[in-house]
């Protein structure tokens, strides 16, 4: 048992859009980090969080006609929700609307204030709403856009509060000099040293043109720069500064900021900086990973291309994913996420692999031990192999996690899954069958299971679930929920006579035949499907029986929507415009003929069923762009509803 720490964290998500793919490759890979650390030993902790202040949560809440609280309370929902639903091991989730997180901010600002490190001037420049950031004209792309890609920045002109940054030039190059892995992996540190050394400029941290943030202290007409409040929940959370629990003194000399790269410079200029004005030491390590595309593209809600980690998990299950996402995509470089590379993973390592060994090696516990595991023996030569692959495979993936390269872990430990499964088929053990043969069986058997329960243990921080079957498998108890299985630590752990459940697949082979419907349910773009058959132009698929294949119906995106205003369109008694929220940043405008049928009270509220990528029309002067579900009884038509609690957005297949 170890006696360090670790703290990890995520950034914190804004609640201006929904979970995706890209959230959800973060929170897996900072789940695994504290999956790891819990099983090695590690006093650990994991924070994750919600960023519910800046001009961009006001406009977005403005433009649904709500209070900023009340779009926030109602945004954050579907992230508690998907990260119950996937299964993280977060210790915290924080808001920085809740009060614990306002008090901390609020008292940095004063530590940093009577620093003598803030002043009041005014901010005169470039300022981009998408990614909340201050630019200068050389940092932008050709036409004044963003280089983040959110559209043009606007110029700004207004009094504001200064950090003085610039003074912290040199300080923070000596802290980079002293703390060579503070930023990770090393290119990244690379291009923060270049930026620092080009000289900092002061950096703007309060607004005056929205009011829906932090008030600064003794002035509340400003309110905080976003990025001061957000970065700061990273201390906030553990309790700074009046730390009642003891969680900042015991965690925060060893936090690990997992973030995407384009947030790098918040964290590994901004960030460090104000924590040395405050006296504070700055976290152990920020570490950058790239960005997914999809299919070979850029992810985009226009392209309709966004995936939801939800809609694998359905699909897929939990664990396949996480080990796809892990084991596909170096940590820290770009890379892509393809439906078909997910299956083949799915299909090649889990249930070939790692998959076929496990139930083939039961169901020879069964057969040929009576479904006991064997006495320990030794062996010869091959049970030497595998037990040194074992040996070394606990070493390098441990080494491997610990510098948060996890596809090369899971590359080590699969290649303990070889060994063994190559030991099988050159040991042979159905051929021993005598009496004589019993200690030459049990040594190979034992040392089959041995394995196994090895290979249980160390998939665990990656795939939680798959990892306790296995060891179900093997008639071990698996620690409850609260807890890891523990890392591997000496090889014969596994005791013999341990009683075995019957044996039952883990990891099924997805069929080829099924691929489309999968596709057609995760609403995968059919341009990138492939292998379709190209038809004529002009000529479509006839069938005198009415049936339609089912990459036709595919081809309708039905969502769920939430009906939050209604009214009659005027000059007319059938037609009702209704506001729906579909999950998208702003809502949408349907007409609908039901108007005989409901009141505009009786909609509002009420979850429906959408086509969401009909084509816009225009009824009575106000433009349709969608269509609500509805069943004709009795010449009158009834709105189908959605049961249950299905957030906006949700996709229907």
């Amino acid at each position: 048992m170890s006696d360090s720490r670790f703290y990890v964290t995520t950034p914190i998500f804004y609640v201006n859009d929904r979970p995706h793919i890209g959230t959800g490759y973060t929170m897996v890979a900072t789940d695994v980090l504290a999956r790891f650390h819990r099983a090695a030993g590690y006093d650990t902790r994991y924070l994750t969080g919600l960023d519910e202040h800046g001009q961009k949560i006001a406009q977005a809440a403005a433009s649904q006609g709500l209070e900023p609280q009340a779009f926030v309370d109602k945004m954050a929902r579907p992230f508690v929700d998907a990260w119950s639903l996937l299964d993280t091991s977060h210790e915290d989730l924080i808001r920085t609307t809740e009060p614990r997180h306002e008090s901390g901010v609020q008292k940095l600002w004063k530590t940093v204030a009577e620093r003598g490190d803030v002043y009041l001037g005014e901010y005169d420049g470039l300022y981009c709403i998408g990614c909340e950031a201050y630019y200068t004209e050389k940092d932008l792309q050709e036409g004044g856009l963003c280089p983040q890609g959110h559209g043009k920045v606007k110029k700004i002109k207004m009094p504001s509060y200064f950090f003085k940054l610039s003074q912290y030039t040199e300080p923070l190059l000596r802290f980079y000099e002293e703390h060579p892995d503070f930023v990770r992996p090393a290119s990244r540190m690379n291009e923060v040293v270049s930026f620092v050394k080009e000289g900092l400029r002061d950096l703007s941290i309060s607004r005056t043109n929205f009011s829906w943030g932090i008030p600064v202290p003794g002035d509340d007409k400003h309110v905080m720069y976003v990025w001061f409040d957000a970065l700061s929940n990273y201390i906030t959370a553990l309790g700074w500064p009046e730390d009642p629990d003891g969680l900042y003194e015991r965690y925060w000399p060893e936090a690990h900021h997992v973030i995407g790269k384009d947030i790098l410079r918040f964290h590994a200029v901004y960030w460090p900086a104000m924590l040395l004005s405050a006296g504070l030491k700055p976290p152990r390590c920020v570490f950058a990973h790239g960005w997914l595309t999809i299919n070979g593209r850029k992810m985009s809600k226009t392209l309709r291309n966004t995936v939801d980690p939800l809609a694998l998990k359905w699909e897929f299950g939990n664990d396949p994913v996480r080990y796809y996402l892990m084991r596909d995509t170096v940590f820290g470089l770009d890379g892509d996420f393809s439906h078909d590379a997910l299956i083949g993973r799915i299909n090649s390592d889990l249930a070939n692999d790692l998959g076929n060994l496990v139930n083939r090696s039961a169901n020879l516990l069964h057969k040929l031990a009576g479904g006991r595991v064997p006495e320990k023996r030794q062996g010869g030569e091959k049970e030497a192999a595998v037990r040194a692959r074992a040996e070394t495979v606990t070493r390098e993936a441990a080494e491997h996690f610990h510098a948060f390269e996890m596809s090369r872990a899971i590359e080590s430990i699969w290649t303990l899954c070889a060994e063994t499964n190559r030991f099988i088929q050159s040991s042979q053990p159905w051929t021993m069958k005598s009496e004589q043969d019993a200690p030459r069986r049990d040594a190979c058997l034992y040392t089959m299971a041995e394995a196994i329960r090895q290979l249980g243990h160390m998939i665990s921080p990656v795939m939680p679930e798959k990892g306790r079957q296995i060891l179900t498998q093997l008639g071990l108890e698996a620690p409850p929920m609260s807890r890891e299985p523990a890392w591997p630590s000496a090889w014969g752990e596994l005791a013999p006579g341990t009683e075995l459940p019957p044996a039952s697949p883990i990891f099924p082979r997805i069929d080829k035949k099924s691929v489309p419907g999968i596709r057609t349910r995760l609403g995968v773009d059919r341009a990138e499907a492939g292998g379709e058959q190209k038809k004529e132009p002009g000529k479509e698929e006839k069938s005198g029986d009415g049936l339609i294949p089912i990459d036709h119906f595919g081809t309708v995106d039905l969502r769920v929507g939430i009906v939050l205003e209604a009214q009659p369109v005027p000059k007319t008694d059938k037609l009702l415009q209704i506001s729906v929220d579909l999950g998208e940043d702003s809502p949408r405008t349907l007409v609908a003929g039901i108007a005989k049928s409901y009141s505009p009270a009786d909609l509002v509220g009420k979850r429906i069923i959408v086509v969401a990528n009909l084509k816009p029309a225009k009824l009575r002067g106000v433009e349709s762009r969608g269509m609500l579900l509805a069943a004709t009884y009795d010449g009158m038509p009834r709105v189908l509803t959605v049961d249950g609690e299905a957030p906006p957005g949700t996709k229907i297949s």
